[in-house]
This record gives C-alpha cells, sequence and structure tokens, in this order.
C-alpha cells in the first residue's frame, strides 16, 4: 500500500482581462485553488474555482484526514474529507477545497499505476465536444460578436452567450449574436436565475425565432417548480439546463427527480470528480444527457470516459487561466478536446513559478 505523505494546497487570484457580468452577478477577478497530493514520492495535482480561503480548509480541516490513506482508495479519502466538514457544512467553501484535493487524488492514482486519467476511468469515446462560453453582459455588441464569431472560426460550432441584466434589451442582443455567428452555429443563453417564469416563457418565443437551442438556468436553480413549468412550455428544439451549483449527489437527484431540465450540468470543481461520476450514474439511469461545467482542463479526460455527458463548456475565463498556468492544457480540434493519452493523469503541470504573482496570501 502507498500511503499519501503530503498534502498541499494555494489560491491563485487572477484579474479578468475587462469587466465581466451575467444575469445576475458582476466579477472582475477569479480565483484557483491549487491542491497537490503526494505518495511515494509521486504528485498528483488537483484544483477547483472557489474562494481564496478554500486553500486554508484543505490545509487545516481535509489534510490531517487524507494523509495516512492508501493513495488508490479515492473513495475513502472522499469519506473522510466529507466528514472533516460535517460541522462547517458541505457545499460552498468547503466544497471548492474537497473538489480540489479529490481531482489531485484521482490524477495521483492515474500516475502511480502509470496511466492516463481516462484510461484509468474507462473511455467511451475519443474526444469531447466543447461549446465556446463567454458573451457577457458586460460585453458590447461588437465585443459580443467577435468573441462568439472567434470560436466558430476556430471550428467550435456551439457558442453561448449571457442574458438577463437588462430583459428588455436581450432579444437585440442574441439578434446581434445570431448575425455574428451565423446561421449554422448553435447558440445557447444563459440567464443564471435573472427571469422570472412568465419572462423566461416570453423570451424563450423570441430566442427559439432566432435559433436559440439551449436557455440555461432561466430561473434560479433552487426554484424547481419554475425551472419545470419553463421547461414544460418552451418551444420544441429548445432545451432546458441546469445544476452547475451542485454540490453533492441530492442535490441533483431532486433536479431530476422533478423533471426541472432536459440536460443536467455538473462542475466537478464544486462536486468532485467522484461526485460528476456519482452525477453521471445518476443521468444514465433517466437516459439524460449531461453536461460539464467550465473548467476544461480537470473535466476532458473525466468526459471521454462517461457516457451520459454531451459536451463540455469551453468557459473564457477559465480556458485564459488554464492556459497560462497549466502545461499540457488541451486545445480543440474542429471544436473537440481530444486527451494525449501518453501523459499520465489527466496530464497538466502547474507552472508554480508562473502562478507566483498571483497567489493569495
Amino acid at each position: 500500500m502507498t500511503q499519501i505523505d503530503e498534502v498541499r494546497a494555494s489560491a491563485i487570484t487572477i484579474p479578468t482581462d475587462r469587466p465581466e457580468s451575467d444575469g445576475t452577478l458582476e466579477w472582475d477577478a477569479t480565483t484557483l485553488i491549487v491542491a497537490e497530493v503526494a505518495a511515494g514520492g509521486i504528485w498528483g495535482l488537483g484544483y477547483s474555482y472557489a474562494e481564496a480561503g478554500a486553500a486554508g480548509l484543505v490545509r487545516r480541516m481535509l489534510a490531517p484526514r487524507v494523509v495516512g490513506i492508501d493513495a488508490l482508495a479515492v473513495t475513502a479519502a472522499w469519506d473522510a474529507m466529507l466528514g472533516a466538514v460535517r460541522n462547517v457544512g458541505r457545499g460552498g467553501v468547503a466544497a471548492g477545497a474537497i473538489a480540489a484535493v479529490d481531482a489531485a487524488l484521482w490524477d495521483l492514482k492515474a500516475r502511480i499505476l502509470g496511466v492516463a486519467l481516462c484510461d484509468l476511468l474507462g473511455p467511451v469515446r475519443q474526444g469531447i465536444d466543447v461549446y465556446g462560453s463567454g458573451g457577457f453582459t458586460s460585453y458590447g455588441a461588437g465585443e459580443l460578436g467577435e468573441q462568439l464569431a472567434g470560436w466558430v472560426e476556430q471550428g467550435i460550432g456551439k457558442v453561448k452567450m449571457k442574458v438577463g441584466r437588462n430583459p428588455a434589451a436581450d432579444r437585440d442582443r442574441v439578434t446581434s449574436a445570431r448575425a455574428a455567428v451565423g446561421p449554422d452555429a448553435e447558440l445557447f443563453v444563459d440567464a443564471n436565475g435573472a427571469y422570472t417564469v412568465s419572462q423566461a416563457l416570453e423570451h424563450a418565443r423570441d430566442f427559439a425565432e432566432l435559433g436559440v437551442t439551449w436557455f440555461e438556468e432561466p430561473v434560479s436553480s433552487d426554484d424547481l417548480d419554475g425551472l419545470g413549468r419553463v421547461r414544460r412550455r418552451v418551444p420544441e428544439g429548445m432545451d432546458v439546463t441546469a445544476g452547475e451549483y451542485g454540490y453533492d449527489v441530492g442535490y441533483f437527484e431532486g433536479m431530476l427527480a422533478a423533471g426541472a431540465v432536459d440536460v443536467l450540468q455538473a462542475d466537478a470543481t464544486r462536486c468532485g470528480i467522484t461526485g460528476l461520476v456519482q452525477v453521471a450514474a445518476l443521468c444514465q439511469a433517466r437516459s439524460l444527457p449531461l453536461s460539464a461545467h467550465t473548467a476544461p482542463g480537470l473535466h476532458a479526460h473525466v468526459c471521454v470516459a462517461l457516457a451520459p455527458v454531451r459536451h463540455l463548456e469551453w468557459f473564457h475565463d477559465h480556458v485564459r487561466i488554464e492556459r497560462m498556468l497549466f502545461d499540457g492544457f488541451l486545445e480543440p480540434v474542429d471544436g473537440r478536446l481530444v486527451p494525449d493519452r501518453a501523459r499520465l493523469g489527466h496530464g497538466l503541470t502547474f507552472k508554480r513559478a508562473d502562478a507566483e504573482r498571483w497567489r493569495s496570501p
């Protein structure tokens, strides 16, 4: 047995390249939580996107529970981490901390066994489709069109934009986006829960006329009844989607039981790779598609191995960060990410020196 003997964590906060907003939030920086786990001289790398305090939680609460566990027993470490945060709560900052360590544990296990992570999990496809994602409400029409059209020109045939900040302007914004990407690209919209049910249904009709096929979080994900009502009444050919904020299987089970979505979303930087595997099983049992949310470098290998996954979000902020800070970061070819199975684990190496200037105290 190779026991885990060290756990490290750090927080890296990087300013956005320009102000960003969606239907319900504005931000100017993104924080990356980097976790590293060692066993027998081999290191595994994981990360999540969370508040900087998640790094301290890893060091204070998770590391003492994980050290000494068999490095191949990822589920045992997962259970130990859940136990460690019982009194502080499973979600939020704690979930981001657990997810970063969980990713490092999966990477470590694959490296110990000398395989790529997708081969450890068992691939069901060679690559995974991506959709370009950004189109922030802070962008003017020119910026919006340039970004979305740029992805289409790169061979990414699906693109997503934000709506909901100013509902009265959304039809015009989506009309502008459609003109920029042309008639053949798939166009997605994401309201981040900004609309009421009546607003969502009114906009769904407008969006459908513009060829929108994906309506993400039209109302708050906390309103499962509202999501279900929208889902049942949107025009044919439009998928209603949500789930990105889920931390545990119970959250996703509730969303599925309510019939709230056509496509479930999950994010391994919140629910962990272990949780994402569990969520895929829920989707498979219901013959429901799954879409991976953001963090493409972390998700690529896992998406190749999970049958219900339809596609992966190529999110502007995270692509920018992961390109800067990880050697081995994959770039899409013809709109797909294809893992390099010659590289062990998830294939990423942390550029520690490059990240140092953004390190949080």
